[in-house]
């Protein structure tokens, strides 16, 4: 909950600074193609995040997402596979990598680093030679399709009157079930500030919805952000409320203590991994549609760092054991905003690169400091 309230507390100062600065800053265009990129990356840091718990990674991201972003309209528009055929087959090539991943670490005792690392390499040129190296895009057709990541459905304060009441819900009914447990008030106290918190939210957003009195009732909420908001709900939901969420954090935390508990650790990791390609399959599919024209030597070049950054600075550990899915939500938007900020004030785009490395950087040196901090507090206590 501190990180979360941490990170969230950067990004409205981001927000505050970059629109004293700069006024086109608020405009409805700029913030709803915010919106849209942060849900086009997120979706690759909620991936990569299932991998990073298990004290994993996965370099492969950017090159996953080449290839299954290059297949789709090479086998729509070349080859005339149907829509879902070919989204079905974009899907079933995201679930054997993530199968190949996870069977070469668990089963031959390979590095994650190692196979990611091939990987990267391997896909990208694989795209790359089915393609001939030529563009792909699907012209002026398939526009139904296309607006999978170009097109909008509401506005931003239908979003959040949306996500408010589905979360109020919820939360409503696990506060009563941890009450009913009789849970020490303590632990109660989380589920209690989450519900607070998301009926706050609805009420906002059925205010802004019903009087349009503010510039989220202006602002188009763009299909790639409700794909990241529901995306973020169902994994927020595998990873807090069912077993294998529990045994994701279990084994990241101590794998060894994990399988003598009778957690089938290798199924684990192997889950973690697919989880991990077909998010980022899920991502080539959305980026081409975005994008339309593409070239398979450059689509997704390295997507990983935007992945593995937001994932540390929403509250990813890198030893693993550690997640929250609401904090990768904010963690990419803060990297999405920090970067269109720079545009804003006319700093030069370069300096991209520098940022995803200074964010890694410090969410270890973050990490570091607080195990060490802990670890002297229970040396202390005892």
């Amino acid at each position: 909950m501190k990180k979360i309230l941490g990170i969230f507390g950067l990004f409205a100062v981001i927000c505050l600074f970059t629109a004293l600065e700069a006024d086109s800053f608020t405009k409805p265009n700029n913030i709803a193609n915010l919106a849209s990129r942060t849900g086009l990356y997120g979706v690759l840091g909620i991936g990569v995040a299932f991998v990073i718990v298990t004290g994993g990674i996965d370099l492969s991201i950017g090159s996953i997402v080449g290839l299954t972003g290059t297949l789709l309209p090479w086998l729509i528009i070349r080859h005339g596979w149907s829509v879902p055929a070919a989204l079905g087959f974009v899907a079933l090539v995201s679930i054997v990598i993530g199968l190949f991943h996870g069977l070469l670490i668990t089963r031959l005792n390979l590095q994650p680093f190692l196979v990611t690392l091939c990987g990267l390499l391997i896909y990208r040129s694989i795209a790359q030679y089915v393609t001939d190296d030529q563009n792909q895009g699907f012209g002026t057709e398939y526009t139904g399709l296309r607006d999978l990541a170009t097109g909008s459905m509401g506005t931003m304060a239908t979003l959040m009157t949306l996500v408010g009441a589905v979360l109020t819900g919820f939360l409503f009914f696990r506060y009563l079930g941890v009450k009913r447990s009789e849970v020490a008030p303590k632990e109660q106290r989380p589920v209690l500030i989450g519900l607070i918190t998301a009926g706050a939210l609805t009420l906002v957003g059925l205010i802004t919805w019903l009087t349009g009195s503010t510039l989220l009732a202006e602002v188009p909420a763009p299909m790639p952000f409700w794909i990241l908001v529901v995306v973020a709900m169902i994994c927020g939901l595998v990873l807090n409320d069912t077993v294998f969420g529990r045994h994701l954090l279990a084994l990241g935390r101590n794998e060894q203590a994990a399988r003598f508990s009778g957690v089938r650790t290798t199924w684990v990791i192997i889950a973690a991994y697919v989880i991990c390609a077909v998010l980022a399959g899920l991502g080539g599919v959305l980026f081409t549609c975005d994008l339309n024209g593409i070239q398979p030597a450059t689509l997704g070049q390295v997507f990983e760092l935007y992945a593995i950054a937001a994932a540390v600075l929403g509250g990813c550990s890198l030893r693993g054991g550690e997640c929250t899915i609401l904090g990768i939500v904010i963690g990419t938007a803060v990297l999405r905003l920090l970067l269109n900020a720079f545009n804003l004030l006319g700093t030069s785009y370069t300096i991209e690169s520098a940022v995803m490395g200074t964010v890694i950087l410090l969410g270890v040196l973050a990490d570091e400091v607080i195990r060490r901090f802990v670890r002297r507090r229970r040396r202390t206590a005892g």
